[in-house]
């Protein structure tokens, strides 16, 4: 599925976050990476093979708060 060079690697190895946006839907939230896997706003994503990667939230105590 991907066509730029290097190609980048696949989803289950590290670095898949190098793959390319091919399909940009920000008014619903996700992206179709030329990896095949589909990433969504609030971190969690879907591979190519349909499982489900839940999202990565941060507790809120470590959320930084303006003053």
């Amino acid at each position: 599925m991907c066509s730029h060079q290097p190609q980048c690697p696949s989803v289950d190895r590290p670095g898949s976050d190098a793959a390319h946006i091919v399909a940009f839907h920000p008014e619903q939230g996700w992206n179709l990476l030329c990896n095949g896997a589909i990433v969504f706003d609030d971190t969690g994503e879907i591979q190519p093979d349909g499982s489900v990667v839940a999202p990565r939230r941060v507790p809120v105590a470590e959320l930084t708060v303006a003053a």
